[in-house]
């Protein structure tokens, strides 16, 4: 017998790779930053990156690539690379605009959880008018403990005023589904290219892209009381 879809009662997005295309737009500045230094992006240095907070993750790339960079300027550097591409390159992930309208429709509250800091968030919501449309919007300077970690779901399940398992959150990663689970939050994953090959143990639903008519399901269920 199909176990029973939960009741809905808030939504919780994480940010890059889910709700933009970030990732990819990343993949691209990382290519430069690593070409200066005679290597070269590739899926496996994205999975080293993908799902943590920045300062994390270039500590991970020094040591994956033995580089003799120091992971703050390596970090500063990989900002300017990616800055100068969103004007262009920034996109919403296919199905995002009609899922937030979706959302809205059923007047449930929704959040975002990222491991990226404030004023990036700041900047890719800006780019597309977003950020008044959330009610909660959670960052790294926010937790003590980053993704993997459940803290920050933890902590968005409370400021949207529910339980966790009433939240439904949609993650792209590995380290991000995990600390969804670990929460006991509602998870449903979208893998993109990078991250195809991620372990999703845990989560409730694979999902081809925030088109899928599992989301779409779920949204319409009666809210719990």
């Amino acid at each position: 017998m199909t176990e029973p879809f939960p009741p809905v009662r808030a939504v919780c997005f994480d940010l890059d790779g889910l709700m933009f295309n970030t990732e990819h737009v990343f993949f691209e500045a990382g290519d430069e930053l690593l070409r200066r230094r005679g290597h070269a992006m590739t899926v496996d240095v994205m999975n080293v990156l993908i799902g943590r907070r920045p300062q994390e993750s270039f500590r991970m790339l020094v040591q994956h690539l033995g580089l003799n960079d120091h992971p703050e300027d390596l970090l500063a550097e990989s900002r300017e690379l990616f800055d100068a591409r969103l004007p262009t390159r920034l996109a919403p992930m296919p199905g995002l605009l009609e899922l937030l309208a979706r959302i809205e429709a059923r007047n449930l509250p929704k959040g975002i959880a990222t491991s990226s800091p404030r004023r990036y968030l700041h900047k890719i919501l800006d780019q597309f008018h977003l950020a008044p449309r959330f009610q909660v919007l959670l960052t790294a300077e926010d937790v003590t403990h980053g993704k993997p970690h459940p803290e920050i779901y933890l902590k968005a399940a409370a400021a949207l005023g529910v339980a966790p398992a009433e939240m439904l959150v949609l993650e792209d990663s590995q380290a991000g589904t995990k600390a969804a689970v670990a929460a006991g939050a509602h998870v449903v994953s979208v893998p993109h290219e990078f991250t195809a090959g991620h372990d999703f143990t845990g989560t409730r639903h694979i999902a081809r892209s925030l088109h899928d008519p599992y989301l779409h399901q779920l949204l319409e269920l009666p809210q719990s009381k």
